[in-house]
């Protein structure tokens, strides 16, 4: 392992717990990744070098109450646009 950022991690667990409540437009892999994308560009990365350090360096983004508000307002946004905007077959035209 070079190097990892594990806000995806974070994110991606966020987006995960948070999809029913987030009313999706759609979930396919496409708008999950699009979600992803937007919300990673608008959160700081936090890169870590050994894996053996992930554990620990996610924690606080998992128990600090600001960070996991953070981290819920930017997937929140994210959706918010993919679902007004989609980019996948399931797109109204």
């Amino acid at each position: 392992m070079r190097f990892h950022n594990i806000m995806e991690e974070v994110v991606y667990e966020s987006l995960d717990r948070q999809k029913v409540n987030l009313k999706l437009f759609c979930d396919c892999p496409q708008c999950i990744n699009d979600i992803m994308a937007i919300a990673l560009n608008n959160l700081r990365p936090h890169y870590v070098v050994k894996s053996e350090n992930l554990p620990y360096a996610r924690v606080p983004h998992l128990t600090d109450r600001q960070s996991s508000t953070n981290v819920l307002a930017a997937v929140t946004k994210a959706a918010k646009i993919v679902s007004q905007n989609p980019r996948c077959a399931n797109k109204i035209t």
